[in-house]
This record gives structure tokens, C-alpha cells and sequence, in this order.
């Protein structure tokens, strides 16, 4: 097979990656079994060997009586205008409302961020000492106040406090702000080793297109990330700034970026990772239970961005937010603003995709002489290459120039697609007067129909040079695989990958337009 062959063979190929890639993350969604987590209601406790001296844990399982009333009993109820949480006897978070109405289910009700089957709870402690933790789970907190109302620009304490029968006891203060965040700090009266959680991670918006788990960020700024189903191990961590569970929207976590935390990665028996930092007595941390809205998080820090987890294309994701949530700051609307993006970047990428589409023609209108050389010398390969260079060059056409947008194009897609799926900003965000959630699937399939008449009117103008039969007919059937793909997914992402099959369309449409004066002229001369 001579080179140009190989060249045509290996765009197919990486076509063929991107369809490959595609069609895994549709087949994972709909065909692969989903077994949500089934964590034991049992309190678990595993020992946990620290990699740098730090003491050790006996997390022996430890079961709370069915008959234990306290996991049941609240003892304090905290409002603000954006959320409501609930603390039990045990001294826990145990539902966590978000009151504004973007976040409501489709019923129009508040969604609890805190699911009742899965711990730890926020705030719930376990002792390394089995007596100890037996007593913690059969003891009652009191509560300095029944109900506190946040003021949208102010924040309340609240004081909890534990007094267990071997005399130790736990002081819990916790400070609520309005945004959903809080400060808490942990006093003993004498010398424990204990772990302290900042909870199992949301169970509201976990789907199978985007990474959902835990992570930490240590204080060098790295990100380390337990993905659900894939924490084999047990780890404990220092120097860790923020620790936090999430799911695709939302997150609960603690930070504390002056005296950075102990953490303790520990596992359920689904090989979800679980979040406990670790003390001897004080612990000091800022926490948080909420949305994993950019607007919010810069607003408590601007180093907690770092929840929004990406995947694989964090390092380009996360400029393309910040791109995207710029135009938006002028646009004032979601939809427009991913328009608008999408044409900056066919701007930016335009001279390539010229040359590329120049260079198709050229190989169409070669396609006889090309089929001539290779008659001509097909007993010997080699002097048909020196043949077809020559003649690429002489009409100046490179069989290369049509890989080069495809590599560029292609990570610039997956940052997008990953940006577009975890973006809580999207969440009730309208476009058109059909699209009212750019975070869900088009209702009526208008955007997932136009897409694939698009990329359909395309692949009938763009010169096709696929010799083989086989190739030729699934590149016919990829606007109706692609159409199959997109219908369900949110209708920001098919928005996008539609406006970008616009304009490529009319590119090619122009190019060819131009191309055939061109030929035209020079034939006339």
C-alpha cells in the first residue's frame, strides 16, 4: 500500500478513535448495569497506617442499634435564605436543603444534598477506641439553641457538646455562614485520637459521562482524585489544604488553608472513597455543603474552584470555563455565550481548516492522475512515492493538511464536552424558547436533529477521496450515529457540537465556492 493510502488510513483511524470514544461513553450510560452504592448502615471504622508516622486508627464495625433513637432526633434546625440544615442527636449534619429554586427537582421540591443510607454524615466522628466509639454512638449531644435563622450578610454559632460516661468530653462549635459554608472547630477535654468527616459524597447528580468521588488538594497545590469503584487502597495524607466528596453538581468538604489538615482516605465495601481528617483534640477547618457553583466557591475562596473536577482534560477544561464564564459575564445568557465561543474558536483555528479544505479539493481533482501513477508503477512502490511527491508538490497539495485540525480539534472537544457536563451553571440556565435547561437533553430533539443534518449536507459537499467501500459507507451512516449519540445529552453540549457543524458546513460550502472559480479561471486560461 503506498503512502498516500497510509495517510488517508490513519484520518479514518483517528476518526474512527473519536466514534470508538463515543460510542463507549453511550454504551457505558445505557447498556452497562448501574449498581448504585450500597453502603452497610453499620458505622464502620478500618485501620488506617499513616506513610508518615501519624497514629493509627482500629476501625472495627461498629453497628448502631436499630432501636437507637439518636440517629433519628434532631436537636438543631439552621435556616438561611439559600439553604436549611438539620442536626441530629449525634452531633451530625443529617440533611443539608437547598432552598433556591434552580436547584429544585422536578416535582419543584428542595433537594437534600445528605442521603439518609450513605455515611459518614457531615461532622460524624469515630473514635479509634472501641469503648470510646460505642459510647459516642449512644450518647446524646446538646445544643446551646433549637433554631437559628442565618441573616443573608451575617452567620451564627452554634454550640454542641457531649459528655461521654468514661468522662471524655467533645465540644463541637459550628459557625454558619450564608452561602452554606461553616467553620467548625472540635475541643476535647482530654487527649483522643479520633477521625471527623465532612461527609459521604452528594448522591444527586451522579450519571456515568463525568468523574464523581472524592479528592484532595495538598499544599503545593496538587490535586489527588479517588474516583467511585476505583479506590483500591487506604491512604492517610498531610499537608492537605481541602478534602472534599462530590458528585457531578455538588460537593461537601472541609479546608483550612492555614494550618493545613490530616486526612485519612478510607473505602466502603463498593470501593467509594470515604473522607475523615484526623486529631488528637483540636480540629479546626472550614466546611462546606453546597452547589459546586463557580460564582459561590470563589466567593468563599477562590482556591476552591479546585472541587470542579474535569477528568482528563482539567488543564485545557478549565481556561475554557473561565472563557466561557467571561462571555457569559457580557452575553448575559448561557446558550448565546457557547455560540459565541464556538465561533471565536472556528476563528482562531480558520487558517488551518482553509489549508485543510484547499487541500482537499486539490486531492479530489488529483484523484485521476493519482490513479494513473499508481497503474503505471505498481510494480514498484518506490518510484511511484518519488512520483506522487513530485506531483503533490507541483500542485501543492499535502494529503497531511487534514490531520492537523482534526489533532487540534480534538482535545478542544473533550474540554468542552467535560466543561459543558459539570457546569452547575448550566443548571435552569434557558437558551431558545424551547430550551428553558441547557443542563438536560433537548425535549423536542431539535438540536440532536439539526446536528446531524448538518454533518449529513456536509459530508455531500466536502470532497471525499475514501477509496475503500466499506469506508465510504460508515462515514454515509456516521450524521445518524452521531444523531443517536447526541439525543440525550444535555442540550448545552449538542448546542455546541451543532453551531460548530454550522460553521463548518458554510466554510466548506465557501471554500468549494471559491475552489471551483478558481478552476474555472484556470481552465479558461
Amino acid at each position: 500500500m503506498n503512502n498516500t493510502n497510509n495517510l488517508f488510513q490513519q484520518k479514518r483511524i483517528l476518526l474512527a478513535v473519536v466514534l470508538s470514544f463515543l460510542f463507549f461513553i453511550v454504551y457505558d450510560y445505557f447498556f452497562i448495569p448501574k449498581n448504585p452504592s450500597k453502603i452497610s448502615q453499620n458505622i464502620t471504622k478500618s485501620e488506617v497506617k499513616s506513610q508518615n508516622s501519624a497514629p493509627q486508627a482500629n476501625m472495627q464495625p461498629l453497628e448502631i442499634s436499630k432501636e437507637n433513637v439518636l440517629q433519628d432526633s434532631i436537636i438543631a434546625d439552621v435556616k438561611g435564605e439559600h439553604f436549611e440544615a438539620k442536626i441530629d442527636a449525634l452531633g451530625r449534619i443529617s440533611s443539608f436543603y437547598l432552598k433556591d429554586k434552580k436547584y429544585q427537582n422536578e416535582k419543584g421540591e428542595s433537594i437534600n444534598l445528605i442521603s439518609k443510607s450513605k455515611f459518614p454524615y457531615p461532622l460524624e466522628m469515630r473514635f479509634s477506641d472501641n469503648k470510646i466509639n460505642e459510647e459516642a454512638f449512644n450518647t446524646a449531644y446538646v445544643s446551646n439553641f433549637k433554631e437559628l435563622f442565618i441573616d443573608e450578610n451575617g452567620s451564627k454559632a452554634l454550640k454542641l457538646v457531649q459528655t461521654l460516661p468514661s468522662n471524655l468530653i467533645i465540644e463541637k462549635n459550628i459557625t454558619f455562614y450564608p452561602k452554606g459554608n461553616y467553620k467548625i472547630e472540635v475541643n476535647l477535654n482530654k487527649n483522643t485520637h479520633y477521625f471527623i468527616s465532612p461527609g459521604y459524597r452528594p448522591d444527586v447528580a451522579v450519571d456515568s459521562y463525568t468523574v464523581h468521588g472524592a479528592l484532595t488538594m495538598d499544599d503545593k497545590e496538587t490535586i489527588h482524585t479517588f474516583e467511585d469503584g476505583k479506590t483500591d487502597k487506604e491512604e492517610n495524607m498531610q499537608n492537605v489544604w481541602m478534602t472534599s466528596a462530590f458528585d457531578r453538581y455538588y460537593a461537601t468538604f472541609f479546608y483550612n488553608f492555614q494550618k493545613p489538615l490530616n486526612i485519612a482516605i478510607s473505602r466502603d465495601n463498593q470501593e467509594n472513597p470515604l473522607i475523615f481528617a484526623y486529631s488528637d483534640n483540636k480540629f479546626e477547618a472550614g466546611g462546606y455543603i453546597g452547589s459546586k457553583e463557580h460564582v459561590i466557591l470563589r466567593s468563599i475562596d477562590s482556591r476552591l474552584e479546585a472541587v470542579v473536577e474535569y477528568g482528563w482534560f482539567t488543564f485545557i477544561a478549565k481556561p475554557m470555563f473561565v472563557f466561557l464564564d467571561f462571555l457569559h459575564n457580557h452575553i448575559g445568557n448561557w446558550g448565546w455565550s457557547i455560540v459565541v465561543m464556538v465561533l471565536i474558536i472556528r476563528i482562531i483555528l480558520f487558517p488551518l481548516t482553509y489549508k485543510s479544505m484547499i487541500s482537499m479539493n486539490k486531492l479530489k481533482d488529483l484523484a485521476p492522475k493519482m490513479k494513473e501513477l499508481r497503474e503505471r508503477y505498481k510494480g514498484d512502490p518506490q518510484k511511484m512515492n518519488i512520483h506522487m511527491m513530485e506531483l503533490y508538490k507541483k500542485h501543492g497539495a499535502n494529503p497531511m493538511s487534514g490531520c492537523l485540525p482534526i489533532l487540534l480539534q480534538i482535545p478542544i472537544f473533550f474540554a468542552i464536552y467535560r466543561v459543558l457536563l459539570n457546569a452547575i451553571e448550566l443548571k435552569a440556565a434557558p437558551w431558545a424558547f424551547w430550551i428553558h435547561d441547557l443542563s438536560v437533553m433537548d425535549p423536542y430533539f431539535v438540536l440532536p436533529i439539526l446536528m446531524g443534518a448538518t454533518m449529513f449536507v456536509q459530508q455531500l459537499i466536502t470532497p471525499m477521496t475514501i477509496q475503500d467501500p466499506m469506508q465510504a459507507k460508515i462515514m454515509k451512516f456516521l450524521p445518524v450515529i452521531f444523531t443517536f449519540f447526541f439525543i440525550t445529552f444535555p442540550a448545552g453540549l449538542t448546542l455546541y457540537w451543532f453551531v460548530n457543524n454550522l460553521c463548518s458546513l458554510i466554510q466548506q460550502w465557501v471554500i468549494n465556492k471559491i475552489f471551483a472559480k478558481e478552476h474555472h479561471k484556470k481552465q479558461m486560461e
